[in-house]
């Protein structure tokens, strides 16, 4: 036991405090189990058999966001998120909590289409409910079509490069206008796009539910796909996605989609934006949201402010950005800390008097559309396409 490599990690841990002091989850519960320096005491116990699998200390170690706020934060290189991801699946077995989320995880990235249209055939009954719950945004319809079926390859006449398109579920199935968005910009600056069939979920959400095996399998086949494209870069409008495929695949299968990129990190030095952008002239002012997974787990800030510069955008930053409580499954699982979360950066939202919010993943979109009314929730990739694009669309 004591020869295992995650034990050797955690014993690197010094108990300096570092991870913790930007947690999201202590800054709800100032507990020593509800940071990041006492879920790893608790996996370190764990491992040497000093604790035993119960049902409060799955609570401890499901309750982290894996939001990667503590990256690269610990002197000795300890890797933090990592370690909850394992833990998780040493924990799966016991986590009766989570038992048919997994079951119904598991079924949905089996099956994406099949479970998408019984969720259309369905939509009357479930959405009224998912709202009453405070789910989805009181304003979210389900699209009629997902963004892709098949291989698509989208030709220009002078191709100046290509690139490939990793769509997510959450692009797909809850917003492909927003992968629309993406392929009509590509197109007008000369880029030819494939958007390959077989694409399946990142493996993120089951990672997050301890199903390691899983998550291997569909990185695997995410790997056999984009592997053999010959791109210049791989782009997808969720940081969630590019931080699994890029940096998470070297970690569960020994190799990653390198040349994986968020989309306005591509586009800041390749777009000329020559007019000023009508969507901004709209819409004067715009407070940013930053997405965990694009600030922390892929260390992108500046980037996106700059992509609104360029297009014309007044940018008002909020006086607290922080997480706002989505992290995938966690707003399922989590509830009480999620909804305080989301009140905070709602709030900051609505202080800074912007005519609209902007983020750059669609999940965030989706949950703080939950609480911010009022005032548009976008995704980056709608304010650049109305900048720089014609009314035309793919």
């Amino acid at each position: 036991m004591k020869n295992l490599p995650e034990l050797k990690d955690l014993e690197k841990c010094v108990r300096c405090g570092s991870c913790k002091a930007c947690c999201p989850t202590y800054d709800e519960d100032n507990t020593e189990a509800m940071g990041a320096r006492g879920r790893l005491a608790l996996l370190r116990g764990l491992l040497l058999q000093e604790l035993k699998p119960t049902p409060l200390l799955n609570e401890k170690i499901f309750s982290c966001i894996l939001c990667e706020a503590c990256s690269g934060l610990c002197p000795n290189g300890v890797d933090i998120t990592e370690n909850i991801y394992r833990g998780r699946n040493m924990l799966r077995q016991g986590d009766k909590r989570r038992k048919y989320l997994r079951l119904l995880a598991k079924f949905f990235i089996r099956n994406p289409d099949l479970s998408y249209k019984m969720l259309q055939m369905f939509q009357h009954v479930l959405f009224p409910y998912l709202l009453k719950k405070g789910i989805i945004p009181s304003n979210f319809k389900l699209p009629e079509s997902s963004f892709k079926e098949r291989t698509q390859v989208y030709k220009v006449p002078k191709r100046r490069e290509r690139v490939a398109v990793f769509t997510g579920c959450v692009t797909n199935f809850l917003y492909p206008h927003l992968g629309l968005s993406l392929i009509n910009i590509l197109l007008k600056s000369g880029y030819e796009v494939i958007v390959p069939g077989g694409e399946v979920c990142c493996g993120m959400p089951l990672r997050a539910l301890g199903l390691e095996e899983e998550a291997r399998e569909l990185a695997t086949r995410n790997m056999r796909i984009f592997g053999r494209l010959k791109a210049e870069a791989v782009l997808s409008l969720c940081p969630t996605c590019v931080t699994m495929i890029k940096n998470q695949y070297p970690k569960i299968i020994n190799s990653g989609i390198s040349n994986a990129m968020d989309v306005s990190s591509f586009l800041l030095e390749r777009l000329d934006v020559a007019q000023p952008s009508l969507f901004s002239q709209k819409y004067a002012t715009v407070t940013y949201h930053d997405p965990c997974h694009l600030a922390y787990g892929l260390g992108i800030k500046d980037e996106p402010r700059r992509m609104l510069e360029k297009i014309g955008a007044n940018i008002i930053e909020k006086k607290e950005n922080s997480c706002c409580g989505s992290g995938g499954l966690f707003s399922l699982t989590n509830k009480d800390i999620s909804g305080s979360l989301l009140k905070k950066q709602a709030e900051s939202c609505l202080e800074t008097g912007a005519a609209a919010v902007v983020t750059a993943c669609p999940a965030c979109m989706m949950q703080l559309g939950r609480a911010i009314t009022g005032m548009p929730v976008f995704h980056i990739i709608e304010l650049i396409e109305e900048a720089y694009c014609d009314s035309d669309r793919v």
